[in-house]
């Protein structure tokens, strides 16, 4: 037989010396406070709270390097079909937004939607769709505003540039200021309207199991979510998922619309429409529980909160308070106060724990572990786990790698410098771990030569 090469990384033979991926990002001690602004090379701007952790920029828009965009945003990756995991995208943040794909395989950074195609601006939504597609969404919307819409990128993996891209938009959706999106279980889209007295969304397709977007969007109902009768504002408590359209998609009468599509904002300040109110909501993320359930988290920025809702039921759920400034933290053993600051974005590690990423400039920015034991959607206590120290920058769009528990990536924005990047956090392994590595680079490397032999 001729010899045959097969590629199995450190990480994976340290898995299997090992027995298991490491994946212990949610090993270390609490930072006790931030990193100062401009302590730090903006090439590795955090400061990281455990000696295992390690840091690296993968792409920056270096003025003449051929990076295009700026105010890079939320990151997801291509979660499903070829190559997974392979790419990075993210939108620009912009008054021209456009998308950019990053291949961790080559490091080749392409703009893949073009600046203001479509009118395209605010980009700041990211997720991968679970047939494919990747979806981003324009974080703009008001009174005389024809924003506030939701787009798909059918081809986000196979294009070859703006010119070859298909960005198609999803009109179905009611308008809002997007930020996050997630998919339950059940393939429900959830989203948000980024406002103060901005409320909670879900569309349901009624094709659920869609292979493409075009038939997941054809037809679908909205819905928004209210606590109570809605008057109380970031209410917690019993709520229900109250109808703005009909089954297909149709705004129900009484709604309003505007540029043919539903207005979401101005429908559900109405009175049959009434959704809960809550202080600039912008992030989600789904945790799926052992039991199978799952629980929708969101921030609400400028209270200072992160809200859990429980999807058990299509039509009633419970919303809870996960985190607020009388969390305890970790590193002090009391409230965490107003050190715990304009919490934005939200990631999910491999093991399920939730991170909070603040809305701040460096110096002051930090990214927050919670801690939720017991698995009640409520947190015990965070602890600070990174701290930015970019001048004029915000850490955004936290993502941990769904096929490698060792790799997060996290975005580095508007710096004071006009460097957007891209940081890769990794967890390295210990010394006593890294013997076995060896070890088992040395099986490997006995295997290879026992096939070319053959």
């Amino acid at each position: 037989m001729p010899f045959r090469f097969e590629r199995i990384s450190a990480l994976t033979v340290l898995a299997l010396a090992s027995g298991a991926a490491s994946a212990a990002f949610d090993s270390f001690t609490p930072l006790p406070g931030s990193a100062p602004a401009g302590s730090l090379p903006e090439a590795t701007p955090f400061q990281l709270s455990s000696p295992l952790f390690a840091q690296r920029t993968l792409d920056a828009n270096t003025p003449g390097a051929g990076r295009r965009g700026d105010n890079w945003d939320m990151t997801t990756a291509n979660e499903t079909g070829a190559n997974a995991g392979r790419y990075l995208f993210s939108p620009y943040e912009s008054g021209t937004a456009g998308v950019k794909r990053y291949d961790t395989a080559t490091g080749a950074s392409l703009t893949v939607v073009a600046e203001g195609t479509q009118g395209f601006v605010s980009g700041d939504a990211s997720r991968w769709a679970p047939w494919g597609g990747y979806l981003t969404a324009e974080e703009s919307w008001g009174a005389g505003s024809t924003k506030g819409r939701l787009f798909e990128l059918t081809n986000p993996t196979t294009t070859t540039g703006p010119g070859a891209s298909d960005f198609v938009e999803r009109s179905i959706l009611p308008r809002v200021a997007h930020e996050g999106l997630a998919f339950d279980s059940s393939r429900n889209l959830y989203f948000v309207d980024e406002l103060n007295g901005g409320s909670i969304y879900k569309y349901t397709s009624a094709n659920p199991n869609a292979t493409t977007g075009n038939a997941f969007f054809a037809a679908g109902q909205s819905f928004v979510m209210r606590v109570g009768d809605g008057s109380v504002f970031g209410a917690t408590g019993a709520a229900t998922w109250i109808p703005i359209t009909t089954v297909s998609g149709t705004p129900l009468f009484g709604t309003t619309t505007v540029a043919g599509s539903l207005d979401g904002r101005a429908t559900t300040q109405l009175a049959p429409f009434k959704g809960t109110g809550f202080n600039r909501p912008e992030d989600l993320e789904i945790k799926t529980l052992a039991n199978g359930k799952q629980q929708l988290y969101f921030t609400a920025t400028d209270t200072h909160n992160v809200f859990s809702i429980s999807l058990d039921d299509a039509v009633n759920s419970t919303v809870k308070t996960f985190v607020d400034r009388t969390t305890i933290d970790q590193a002090t053993g009391l409230s965490v106060g107003n050190t715990f600051t304009n919490p934005d974005n939200l990631a999910i590690d491999a093991k399920g724990n939730i991170y909070i990423v603040e809305d701040q400039p460096g110096g002051v920015a930090d990214i927050w572990f919670a801690l939720d034991s017991d698995g009640d959607a409520v947190a015990e206590s965070i602890g600070r786990w990174a701290s930015m120290t970019t001048a004029g920058a915000e850490p955004t769009g936290l993502y941990f790698d769904k096929f490698n528990p060792d790799l997060a990536y996290v975005n580095v924005q508007h710096a004071d410098s006009d460097v957007d990047r891209i940081i890769q956090i990794s967890v390295v392994p210990e010394p006593e771990s890294y013997a076995l590595m060896l070890a088992g680079l040395s099986v490997v490397g006995f295997v290879a030569r026992r096939r070319r032999q053959r």
